[in-house]
């Protein structure tokens, strides 16, 4: 909900993301409240007018030792929270691809990107290929696979309302998938450093409903114009 407040969740995994996110913000916040809220209690009890001299303790003794094992042990039991659900989000975003039918090609170089978008028939590297230049349309509630490219150095195909971040290595073919869940315009950005004109490389992408993405199709398709027209009329 923090994350979400400033940045919509546009994607199946967004929200699982953010609960891993969320997650590690309230246990880190709960232990910097109490060691802080004990830290200035301490300052406040043993100043100097209120208190004798300061004695030098070794800390080797079981009852000194306890103040620092026993929220040690805490700790740790809360980092196990935190690798478990971090794993297991980790595998279903990152090492488990759920089949689809629809690929995206990116292509990453300084600085643009470059969108090859599947035709009607749904496949790639076919004659109805649709090719933008920083423009990707997408249609909702659809899983998509997504080729990720660099024609020259590193750049990283961030998606923030996807919690999407993923490195583009030149020389190879980075897989990848996301399925949008909620309509409209958002950022795509460059999350590494690549040049100069890094700053510059933004893109936008467009979730569309069955119906928008179908007329986009259809008006962009290099194979025709009348696409929409035929495709209303088998209707």
């Amino acid at each position: 909900m923090l994350i979400e407040a400033l940045v919509p969740a546009a994607s199946s995994y967004a929200k699982d993301i953010d609960f891993v996110w969320e997650l590690v913000f309230w246990f880190v916040a709960f232990w910097f409240i109490l060691s802080e809220g004990i830290f200035f209690y301490f300052i406040m009890k043993f100043r100097k007018k209120n208190s004798p001299k300061a004695e030098y303790i070794s800390g080797e003794e079981k009852h000194q030792k306890k103040w620092i094992t026993y929220p040690h042990i805490a700790v740790l039991i809360c980092d196990v929270f935190i690798v478990v659900a971090a794993v297991k989000v980790w595998y279903d975003v990152k090492q488990d691809m759920p089949p689809t039918d629809r690929t995206v090609r990116v292509m990453s170089s300084q600085w643009a990107w470059t969108f090859t978008h599947p035709g009607p028939d749904g496949k790639l590297d076919t004659a109805d290929d649709i090719i933008k230049n920083d423009e990707l349309h997408v249609e909702v509630d659809q899983l998509y696979h997504y080729e990720l490219h660099s024609r020259d150095v590193l750049h990283d195909f961030s998606v923030p309302v996807f919690r999407l971040k993923q490195d583009a290595i030149p020389g190879r073919t980075i897989m990848g998938w996301f399925t949008p869940t909620l309509t409209g315009e958002f950022d795509i950005q460059c999350a590494e450093i690549c040049g100069i004109g890094h700053g510059l490389m933004g893109a936008r992408i467009f979730i569309e409903s069955k119906e928008q993405h179908e007329s986009w199709m259809a008006k962009n398709n290099p194979r025709g114009e009348n696409l929409l027209l035929a495709s209303n009329e088998g209707r």
